[in-house]
């Protein structure tokens, strides 16, 4: 199945956003709540995030949600 391209843009933005603050996956997810692997299906856009796992991401990066948005 190919992964949709609007996800994947928000994907890279989240893992941009992650790296940026040095952080793996798995410390991402422990701050946010989440699996580890969950955290890599949505960077990766192969899973749809709902509002509260974008909540949740943005909380463990200490970013507003709009963060995610903001595309190169």
């Amino acid at each position: 199945m190919p992964v949709d391209a609007e996800l994947l843009r928000l994907g890279r933005r989240i893992r941009a956003c992650r790296e940026a603050q040095q952080l793996s996956q798995e410390e991402l997810a422990e701050r946010a709540g989440l699996h580890r692997n969950y955290v890599g299906l949505v960077e990766r856009g192969e899973r749809t995030a709902s509002v509260k796992t974008i909540f949740a991401l943005a909380r463990g990066l200490g970013l507003q949600p709009v963060e995610f948005w903001r595309f190169d």
